[in-house]
């Protein structure tokens, strides 16, 4: 089964795919489109092109694990894609998955625009691998 996971933002957003077992996540790109129509058709031709079975996107939740606007703004997002295409959408929360993903780029001394074009395919990475790993 192959998924794929999206980290939304604002501006950029980032797109892991897993492998066809499903157990290992791996960067694919990051899309750089803030009008949700264009976006959602972006990311249907990715998931035409690599026939993905599974769609994972991060839920941005405080860090009491209440719901904010964004968690509002992704789940519009995959009611935007279940309307485009038949595909299960599943939510993970991805409190500090960005933190994390720019630890990650330092500690491998990835800076500037290549750490902003980077960052939330990395952060896209950690949402489905920690998906990918709870249901294994």
């Amino acid at each position: 089964m192959k998924v794929m996971s999206i980290d939304y933002g604002d501006v950029r957003t980032g797109v892991a795919l897993s492998d066809t077992r499903g157990i290992l996540a791996s960067p694919y790109c990051v899309i750089n489109q803030s009008y949700q129509p264009k976006l959602v058709d972006e990311i249907v031709k990715i998931i035409k092109e690599n026939k993905v079975d599974k769609i994972v996107i991060g839920l941005p939740r405080n860090m009491d694990g209440s719901y904010g606007y964004r968690c509002d703004e992704c789940k519009d997002l995959g009611n935007a894609l279940l309307e485009k295409i038949n595909i299960e959408v599943v939510y993970e929360d991805e409190r500090l998955t960005t933190v994390m993903a720019h630890n990650i780029l330092s500690e491998n001394n990835v800076r500037g625009k290549k750490r902003k074009e980077t960052v939330d395919a990395v952060s896209a990475v950690m949402i489905l691998q920690s998906y990918l790993d709870k249901n294994r």
